[in-house]
C-alpha cells in the first residue's frame, strides 16, 4: 500500500473536493486551480506532488513558484538573490508540508533531485519526462512564461497550475491568470477548478481579502457627485465609517431603468456601521437624499455580496431565489433558481447589466448570472 499524504487532509468545501477529484483523475494532463489565498490550492497540490513521487507514480516533482517583493511588486530571480532564492523557496515548501511528512525526508528528496525547485525564467530547452510540474502563484508571471512551462511537459508528465485571478493578481502582469484560465477552459485534456470566497478555510485569509476589498473601495477615484454624497453622508452621520459611495444615474438612463425602486447611488460603510448611516428610523439616510435629490441605499462591507444585489435590484423578493453570490475565476457569479432567473435578468438583460455596471465601478469586476435548474445543471448568460 502506497503512502497517502493527500488523504491526510479532509476537504472542507465543495471546491476543495473538486481539487482532489481533479488531481486524482489521470485523464487530465493539466489541472488549473484558480481562486483566493487560503483555499487550499498550494496545500493539496504539494501534498499530491510529494505523494506521487514517493509512490513512484512520477520520477520527479518540479516546483516553479515566482518570488515577488511585496513592497515593489517586482519578481525576484536567482540572479537577484543567489542561494537565498532557493532557501526562500524551500521555506515555502517546509511551511506547507509541516505536520504531514518529516522535513529530513523532503530534504533527501531534494538532494536526490526527486523534488526540484525550478525558476520559471530558465526552463527553455528543458523537457520534463515522468514528472509532475507545479506552477504556483501564476498571477505573478506573464502568461508567456506560463505557456513556456506547458511546452516543457514530456512523456508521462502532468502540469498543475495554481493562481488567483482577482485578489492577488499583480497590476504589472495584466490579466495573465485570466487569459491562462480561459485557454485551459477550451482544452479537452485540461480541468479548471474555480474556487471562491466560500472555499477559504484560513481565518487570516478571510480577513485579508476583506481588507483588500475595503482598500480597493477606499482608494477608488470618486466623481464630483460621489464626493458630494460622501461629504453629505458624513455631515448627517459623523459616527459612521464610510468606505465609499458609487453613483450610477447615467448608467440607469443608458439602460432605460426608470423604476423608483432602483437607487441612484449606493453608500458602502464598514461592517457594523449600517445602522449609523441609516439612523434609527431611517432619518439619516433620508436627510442625505433630501440634500442631494438622489435616491440612496446603503450596504455594509462584508464577504457576502447578497445585500448589494438586494439593494440594487428592483424586484424586492428576488433574493429568495439567489442560491449563491461568489467569485468564479475573474467574475462575481450569481446563481439564481430556475423560477427567479427571468425576473433577475430583466427584459433584454437590463437588470444584470445594471448590477454588472455598478460592480465594475465599485470593484473593477464583472458580474455573471447562472441559472440553477432543477437537475442541478447550469448555463451561463
Amino acid at each position: 500500500m502506497g503512502i497517502s499524504l493527500l488523504n491526510m487532509v479532509k476537504p472542507k468545501t465543495p471546491g476543495q473536493v473538486e481539487i482532489v477529484d481533479a488531481l486524482k483523475n489521470a485523464k487530465y494532463s493539466i489541472v488549473g486551480i484558480f481562486g483566493p489565498t487560503g483555499s487550499g490550492k498550494s496545500l493539496f497540490s504539494i501534498l499530491y506532488g510529494v505523494e506521487s513521487v514517493l509512490n513512484e507514480k512520477y520520477r520527479r516533482f518540479i516546483i516553479a513558484r515566482p518570488l515577488v517583493d511585496v513592497t515593489s511588486g517586482s519578481e525576484l530571480t536567482p540572479a537577484d538573490l543567489g542561494e537565498l532564492y532557493y532557501e526562500l523557496a524551500s521555506s515555502y515548501l517546509r511551511d506547507i508540508l509541516y505536520g504531514y511528512i518529516e522535513w529530513a525526508k523532503v530534504e533527501e528528496m531534494i538532494k536526490n533531485y526527486k523534488i526540484v525547485i525550478a525558476d520559471s525564467h530558465y526552463l527553455r530547452g528543458r523537457t520534463f519526462d515522468d514528472s509532475l510540474i507545479f506552477l504556483d502563484d501564476v498571477q505573478s508571471i506573464p502568461v508567456e512564461s506560463a505557456i513556456e512551462v506547458v511546452t516543457r511537459i514530456g512523456n508521462n508528465s502532468r502540469l498543475v497550475i495554481a493562481g488567483d485571478p482577482i485578489f492577488q493578481r499583480a497590476h504589472t502582469v495584466k490579466d495573465s491568470t485570466i487569459m491562462l484560465r480561459e485557454l485551459l477552459l477550451n482544452e479537452e485534456s485540461a480541468r479548471v477548478v474555480d474556487l471562491g470566497l466560500k472555499d477559504i478555510v484560513r481565518p487570516g485569509a478571510k480577513m485579508g481579502i476583506k481588507l483588500l476589498f475595503e482598500s480597493k473601495m477606499r482608494s477608488r477615484k470618486l466623481t464630483e457627485t460621489e464626493k458630494q454624497i460622501v461629504e453629505t453622508a458624513r455631515l448627517h452621520a459623523p459616527d459612521a465609517d464610510l468606505v465609499t459611495a458609487v453613483e450610477f444615474v447615467e448608467l440607469k438612463k443608458k439602460l432605460g431603468v426608470t423604476t423608483e425602486s432602483v437607487p441612484d447611488a449606493l453608500i458602502v460603510v464598514k461592517e457594523g456601521h449600517l445602522g449609523r448611516i441609516i439612523g434609527k428610523k431611517g432619518e439619516r439616510i433620508e436627510a442625505v437624499e433630501k440634500d442631494l435629490g438622489l435616491k440612496i441605499r446603503a450596504c455594509q462591507l462584508s464577504l457576502d455580496f447578497t445585500p448589494f444585489i438586494r439593494a440594487l435590484h428592483p424586484v424586492a423578493w428576488i433574493t429568495k431565489h439567489v442560491k449563491e453570490v461568489d467569485f468564479a475565476g475573474p467574475v462575481l457569479a450569481v446563481k439564481i433558481s430556475e423560477e427567479g432567473y427571468g425576473a433577475f435578468v430583466g427584459q433584454k438583460g437590463v437588470y444584470i447589466r445594471l448590477i454588472d455596471g455598478v460592480f465594475s465601478k465599485l470593484l473593477g469586476v464583472s458580474v455573471r448570472v447562472y441559472e440553477v435548474k432543477s437537475d442541478r445543471s447550469e448555463r451561463e448568460k
